[in-house]
C-alpha cells in the first residue's frame, strides 16, 4: 500500500534575500484592495468622491492593524510576555478581526466628523465590502494553518466534498482538524452576496441599516463558528469573540429598533442616490 504523504502549503509567497512576502499578507491585502474598489463604485452612486475612501483607508488601515494585533496580544499575554520580540510579528498571523473592526469604526467616527461626511452613509457603503474582505482574509488563516476546529478524521473531511488540497492543509500537529476557517469564510461571503443583492431594494433599508444588517449577520456567523474552534482567545473560561458577538448582535438589533421607532424621518438608503456625476468631497 502506498503511504500517503501530507505536505502543508508553503505560507511564504515570495522570497527576495532577507525580504519575505507571506501569503497571509497577500491575501488580506487583496481583500482590502477589492473592498476599496467596490466601495468607490457604490460611493459614486451616493455622490461621494473617491478621495473620501482613499483618505479613510490611509487613516484606518494602520489603526485597524494596530488594534487587531493589540487585541490578539492582550488575550495571549501569557505567551507574548515571555516572547516580546514576537509581538510585532503579524506576518505569522495573530491579528483579531474584532480588534480591526473596532479600530476601523472609531477611526471612521473621527474621520467623518472632520470631513463632514455622514457616518451612517459611509458605513452602509463599506459594510458589504468589509464582510467580503473578512471572508477572503480567512484564507490567510488557511495558509498559516490557523482558526481550526477539533480533531476529526480524513474520512469526515472527504465526506464534506472538500478538495484534497484543503484536506491536506487541515492536517495540523499530527491530526486532521475541522476547517472552521472555511465555515466562517463561506458565512461571510454569503452575507456579502445577500447585502449586495438586497441593498438597492426600494424601501428595505433605511440609512445605517445596511451596516446594522452586516453587524448582525457577522455576529451570528462568528458566534456559531467560534464555538467550534479550539484556538479561540479566552478570558477565564469564556471565548472572547463569542461573547463579543452576542454584545454586537444585541446592540445592532436594539439600535435598529430604536431608530425605526424614534427616528421616523430617516431616509431610505436608495433615496440617497444622486444624479450621475454629482459628488461630495
Amino acid at each position: 500500500m502506498t503511504k500517503l504523504v501530507l505536505r502543508a502549503l508553503n505560507p511564504i509567497a515570495l522570497q527576495f534575500g532577507p525580504f519575505t512576502v507571506h501569503w497571509y499578507g497577500v491575501i488580506i491585502a487583496s481583500g482590502v484592495v477589492l473592498a476599496l474598489w467596490l466601495s468607490i463604485r457604490e460611493g459614486a452612486r451616493l455622490g461621494l468622491n473617491e478621495d473620501v475612501f482613499y483618505d479613510y483607508l490611509l487613516c484606518a488601515l494602520p489603526v485597524a492593524i494596530i488594534c487587531a494585533r493589540t487585541y490578539y496580544v492582550t488575550f495571549e499575554w501569557q505567551y507574548y510576555s515571555a516572547h516580546p520580540s514576537e509581538i510585532i510579528a503579524i506576518w505569522d498571523g495573530g491579528i483579531a478581526i474584532y480588534g480591526a473592526i473596532i479600530g476601523g469604526f472609531l477611526t471612521m467616527a473621527i474621520f467623518c466628523h472632520y470631513r463632514h461626511v455622514n457616518m451612517w452613509t459611509l458605513l452602509d457603503v463599506v459594510a458589504p465590502t468589509v464582510i467580503m474582505a473578512q471572508g477572503i482574509g480567512r484564507w490567510g488563516n488557511f495558509m498559516n494553518q490557523e482558526a481550526f476546529g477539533v480533531i476529526t478524521t480524513r474520512a469526515a473531511l472527504v465526506a464534506q466534498h472538500l478538495p484534497n488540497w484543503i484536506i491536506q492543509q487541515m492536517y495540523i500537529g499530527g491530526h486532521y482538524r475541522v476547517p472552521t476557517f472555511l465555515y466562517e469564510s463561506l458565512g461571510d461571503l454569503v452575507g456579502f452576496a445577500l447585502l449586495m443583492l438586497l441593498r438597492h431594494r426600494r424601501h428595505l433599508f433605511k440609512r445605517g441599516e445596511v451596516f446594522l444588517a452586516y453587524v448582525s449577520w457577522y455576529a451570528c456567523v462568528r458566534m456559531v463558528v467560534e464555538g467550534m474552534r479550539t484556538d479561540s482567545l479566552m478570558l477565564g473560561g469564556l471565548r472572547v469573540s463569542q461573547w463579543l458577538s452576542v454584545i454586537f448582535l444585541v446592540v445592532a438589533v436594539c439600535t435598529f429598533i430604536y431608530r425605526r421607532r424614534h427616528q421616523a424621518d430617516l431616509p431610505w438608503y436608495t433615496s440617497l442616490f444622486v444624479p450621475e456625476g454629482s459628488q461630495k468631497s
